[in-house]
Formats: structure tokens, C-alpha cells, sequence
């Protein structure tokens, strides 16, 4: 980066749920029959699909599953809606880190740099030390409260244990299947990078 490049503000709207997995299943096929955000979740929020409790809940929950949403490609989409579990986990992960650079970083930089180095432990420490070193970059980070940070911080790591890249604190493996990972690696620089993976030619599942 170089000194008068100024990064994107990262986005932090992102503690409505955590991965949505259930929620993008049931508004992808509404939106490839459509084609329209818009309508999706105008439709999520007026038949309460999404199964919110209140109409203010539903409203948040339709618009940030929509937005997450829209970061897949039709592809990706069609894919999500016939995905088994773990393949649906890995997808809306890669929405999560496509729709919030934070995440993104947090995912890149943290989870698969530590997966790599085979230090695979991850916890709370590792992310403060991660808002630190972005907040330097980023001082809207700065600016967030520490109850807010807290939140966030609970919830990204809610995400990875949703998508199975966590578990009782030790980063896990991700096993993606061949066509998720055909997906991924379709994009330029692959989104592989968000994943704790060895190697973008490792025998997939």
C-alpha cells in the first residue's frame, strides 16, 4: 500500500445472525427465480420466511442475508441451493469474507496464515491483535465501542465454527468439495485464500 492510498472504510454491519447458513438457503432459490434483491426480501420480510420475531428483526435479517447473498455468482448461487451442509457452511463463508473486507482480512491474514504456519490455535488474543494492527489503517476500528468489538468478535468466531473451520479453539482443515472448490478457485486471486487449506491442488473431497 503506498503512503497516499487511503483503504476502504471496512463495513461492520455484519452482527445480524452469524453465517445465515439456513436463512441463504431458503432466499437463493427465491432470488435465481426473480432476479431481483429487492424482491427477495420484500418477500423474506412480508411472509416472515426467515422466521424472525419481530417485523423490525425480520427487516435487518432479510436485508443482510440479501446482501451476503448477492456477493455469489449465479453459479455459486445454484450451487448453494442444492449444497449438503458443510458445502452451504463454505459458501456463505466465502459470502461473509466477500461482502466485509474485515472478515475477509480477519479470514486471509489470521485464520489461514496461522493454519499454514501450524500454529492452528485461534482465539480472542489473536483477533485484538489483528483490530489493532488494521486500526492503524482503519481508524473507524479505533472508533468502535468495546462492547461493539466484543460483539463483533463473538460473531466472527461464531461464523467459523458454523462453517466448521473451528473447533474447540484449534483452526480446522477445510474440506471443500471439488465443486466448491472449482468455484473458489474460478475467481481471480482464487478465494481459497479465505480457508485454512494446504495447498489449491490438494485432493479435494
Amino acid at each position: 500500500m503506498s503512503a497516499t492510498s487511503v483503504p476502504q472504510r471496512y463495513a461492520l454491519s455484519f452482527t445480524s445472525g452469524a453465517l445465515l447458513a439456513r436463512e441463504g438457503v431458503i432466499a437463493a432459490p427465491l432470488f435465481l427465480n426473480v432476479r431481483d434483491w429487492g424482491l427477495v426480501r420484500d418477500q423474506l420480510r412480508s411472509e416472515n420466511m426467515l422466521q424472525a420475531r419481530t417485523a423490525s428483526s425480520g427487516l435487518r435479517l432479510a436485508r443482510e442475508v440479501a446482501q451476503r447473498l448477492a456477493v455469489l455468482t449465479g453459479p455459486e448461487l445454484e450451487l448453494l441451493r442444492e449444497a449438503s451442509p458443510s458445502e452451504r457452511g463454505h459458501l456463505m463463508w466465502v459470502a461473509a469474507c466477500r461482502r466485509y473486507a474485515f472478515i475477509g482480512d480477519f479470514a486471509e491474514e489470521v485464520v489461514r496464515e496461522r493454519f499454514l504456519l501450524f500454529t492452528p490455535t485461534l482465539d480472542y488474543d489473536d483477533f485484538d491483535s489483528f483490530v489493532r494492527g488494521k486500526a492503524l489503517w482503519h481508524p473507524e476500528l479505533a472508533e468502535v465501542k468495546d462492547s461493539t468489538l466484543q460483539k463483533l468478535r463473538s460473531t466472527v468466531f461464531r461464523m467459523l465454527t458454523e462453517a466448521g473451520l473451528l473447533a474447540g479453539g484449534e483452526i480446522v482443515n477445510a474440506a471443500l468439495s471439488e465443486r466448491v472448490r472449482d468455484a473458489l478457485d474460478a475467481q481471480l486471486p482464487s478465494d481459497l485464500r479465505y480457508f485454512p487449506v494446504r495447498d489449491s491442488k490438494e485432493v479435494s473431497l
